[in-house]
């Protein structure tokens, strides 16, 4: 029988979750006009992109 860490996986996944939350929050909140808003939603889904991609060219330099 093998070992699995599949449970903290999960816990980053909720993480991740509440994460995106508070993310389309803030998003929402910051737009104005029904296609703002739909743009706030599609960059709450893909912010952590933009976070590493900026922590990178941080230490970049």
């Amino acid at each position: 029988m093998t070992a699995s860490n599949s449970g903290s996986a999960a816990g980053w996944g909720g993480t991740y979750f509440l994460a995106m939350i508070g993310s389309a929050v803030w998003f929402w909140q910051q737009a104005e006009g029904f296609w703002e808003h739909v743009g706030a939603l599609l960059q709450a889904l893909v912010w952590p992109a933009f976070l590493i991609y900026d922590v990178f060219a941080a230490l970049n330099g």
